[in-house]
């Protein structure tokens, strides 16, 4: 029996603590949050969409059968009567009458499966999964354990350390998302040859909408993923789309972002969803999630503290700073952002990618384009860097973490995929 530690419980724990469980393995899980209600998985909390696709959610190579695997385990923990609520559908099908329109104005279509659950019923499915966890002898969880290095020891074992926590394991998993930056950071320094690639970050905005502007898209697929190719040589893409959505903020420990989330029950009449550009750089870069921490700290000290920038679309095109919206009404509490100038935070060759994309956006749907229409920043995707988990034997980093997922689906599969080779 194998003693494991597993830092962090998100997604690519529950696939890797599923999974080892019937491997007959003691695992201890080290969570930072003081219980698992009050956890800050922003990948299961912030709003509980799972897709099925060969084409998006990572750079893993997950097949399709497993992803549906995890999915169906995330829907069965549901509640018996929600089950048959679950929205579902194809984005981009072959029959979709938007392939074609989309393609023609220079986008790529994302095709795949979708289930969404909503925010309100994922929080439901953690805590079941939790307690299920709870019931075997075999897992021990530790709250309130900020993880902040790991130790090769001379026997061969590792050990893990913290503020007020110190033990040694045959087997560690790091499993902390994007939001577990610093140790991996700290890991990184200590052993660099862990780094396959490392220049990677997607920085943009959050853009809302009204309902009824992408009513007929929404209801052929509920979340359309389009990327394009813009003049400026970057990649940008829509992520996370939240029909009837709010917008939220997500919260790190020296600043915020803003982010989206949708229930399973309307509840505004707007939608949101994020407009990323990925950037790619060259050495000396090392550090991409000091550039995206850097960039949204500098929308927070325009925002005069924890809140975040408010424009619309149309004074974002004209460099001019929103004294006051118009038609669209923003769905984030008034206390969480200022009205402000985008322009002033986002780098040159990424304000200029997002505007030709919502123009273009707005060729196909012609409301998303509307100058009143709502740009939060920043928006910011940390995929740390991308680590090698051949390295050692007994040190592995799955999901987010590890630079090689960005989604539910992903990241669990992930974790699953790394407990089948203990």
């Amino acid at each position: 029996m194998t003693n494991i530690a597993v830092i962090g419980f998100g997604a690519a724990a529950i696939g890797f603590i599923s999974e080892a469980i019937s491997r007959g393995h003691k695992i201890h899980v080290f969570e930072r949050s003081k219980d698992v209600y009050s956890s800050s998985i922003s990948g299961i909390r912030s709003d509980g969409k799972l897709f099925v696709s060969k084409d998006m959610g990572g750079d893993l190579e997950i097949p399709i059968e497993i992803q549906r695997e995890v999915v169906n385990y995330y829907i069965s923990k549901l509640d018996k009567a929600d089950r048959g609520n679950i929205k579902t559908g194809v984005s981009f099908s072959k029959n979709s009458e938007y392939f074609e329109l989309f393609y023609s104005k220079g986008f790529e279509p994302i095709n795949s499966e979708f289930f969404h659950i909503g925010t309100d019923k994922l929080t439901n499915v953690l805590k079941k999964i939790y307690e299920e966890f709870l019931t075997s002898e075999r897992v021990r969880f530790h709250f309130n354990v900020k993880i902040d290095n790991v130790v090769f020891q001379q026997d061969g074992t590792i050990k893990i350390q913290s503020k007020n926590f110190e033990d040694s394991f045959d087997y560690v998993v790091i499993a902390v998302g994007r939001s577990g930056h610093i140790l991996v950071n700290r890991i990184i320094e200590e052993h660099p040859e862990l780094v396959l690639s490392d220049n990677v970050v997607d920085i943009g905005i959050r853009y809302e909408v009204p309902n009824h502007v992408v009513k007929k898209l929404n209801e052929e697929m509920y979340e359309f993923k389009v990327r394009m190719r813009t003049k400026t040589g970057y990649m940008v893409r829509t992520f996370c789309n939240n029909p009837s959505g709010k917008v939220v903020l997500e919260k790190y420990d020296d600043f915020v972002t803003v982010n989206g989330h949708s229930n399973s029950k309307a509840e505004t009449s707007n939608t949101n969803f994020a407009i990323l550009c990925s950037t790619s750089f060259t050495e000396p870069f090392n550090d991409p999630v000091g550039y995206g921490s850097f960039i949204s700290k500098l929308g927070n000290i325009l925002a005069g503290g924890r809140k975040v920038l408010l424009q619309t679309y149309g004074d974002f095109v004209k460099c001019k700073r929103t004294k006051k919206i118009g038609r669209v009404k923003p769905t984030l509490p008034i206390g969480n952002y200022v009205l402000g100038d985008v322009n002033l935070v986002l780098p040159r060759r990424i304000a200029l990618s997002i505007s030709e994309f919502i123009q273009k956006l707005g060729e196909v749907v012609p409301g998303l384009a509307y100058s009143d229409n709502l740009m939060y920043a920043v928006e910011v995707k940390f995929y740390s860097n991308k680590l090698d988990n051949d390295k050692y034997e007994n040190l592995k980093f799955i999901g987010d973490c590890s630079g090689h997922t960005r989604s539910i689906t992903y990241a669990t599969a992930h974790g699953k995929m790394m407990a089948q080779k203990l």
